[in-house]
């Protein structure tokens, strides 16, 4: 009989124990469901850029010739201003000359030998040119001397600069000259003083000996400066 008791009550130590490790239920509650993973955005295909249609093509080329014009034009513009500066430089020294009373007379000659054919002249005075004359023909050749500038001009310090070009002749002994371009080039400074007339003459020569100088060593450039007479006075005005 103790051994039966005994017996029951391990059976209902045995319940009660089972019955505890059993969680708890909440009256009302939901059970949890897990949360659903979000799929895996599928990624946009980038559009592919049109080709670039014909007018683009047209545009920019029109574009290119556009700015290569208006270039061609800035450059214009500056040849004429620095012409136009010349000029005034020019006007400026000739009326300045008539009121200060002096004049200069500008000569060129040509003493080269038969070997050199004159072919282009260049005069600067004071940075302006006065006189440029080329001519391939050799009709430059057949004026020994003539006038390039008679004047008024400031009285004081001016700057002629002076170009020959001359083509090799070729004729006989002088063949190997054939073809070949020769320049001589050359400044001088010279005053003029108020009431005295200048005259420059400008001589194109050859320098050293046809059997020691070198030919494109031998045109060379000779300055000579005389006073020819007194300056003539404006007239007074009445």
């Amino acid at each position: 009989m103790r051994v039966l008791n005994w017996a029951l009550v391990g059976v209902l130590l045995l319940g009660g124990s089972s019955r505890a490790a059993e969680p708890k239920k909440t009256p009302g509650a939901k059970p949890t469901t897990p949360a659903a993973t979000p799929a895996a955005a599928t990624p946009t295909p980038t559009p592919t850029p049109a080709p670039a249609p014909a007018e683009d093509a047209n545009y920019d080329s029109y574009n290119a010739k556009l700015q290569n014009l208006e270039k061609h034009v800035n450059e214009l513009k500056e040849e004429i201003f620095a012409h136009k500066a010349r000029l005034n430089l020019l006007k400026e020294t000739v009326l300045r000359g008539n009121i200060a009373g002096a004049r200069a007379t500008i000569v060129h000659r040509n003493e080269m030998g038969i070997m050199y054919i004159p072919v282009q002249y260049v005069y600067a005075l004071d940075g302006a040119e006065i006189f440029a004359r080329a001519d391939d023909s050799g009709k430059l050749g057949e004026q020994k001397e003539f006038e390039i500038f008679s004047g008024s001009i400031v009285p004081g310090n001016h700057t002629l600069t002076v170009q020959m070009v001359y083509q090799g002749n070729g004729l006989g002994v002088f063949s190997y000259v054939k073809g070949y371009k020769f320049t001589a080039k050359s400044s001088h400074t010279f005053t003029t003083a108020e009431g005295k007339q200048l005259q420059l003459k400008v001589v194109g020569f050859e320098q050293g000996n046809a059997l020691t100088t070198d030919p494109k060593d031998r045109p060379a450039v000779d300055f000579r400066e005389s006073i020819v007479s007194a300056a003539a006075k404006p007239a007074a005005a009445k």
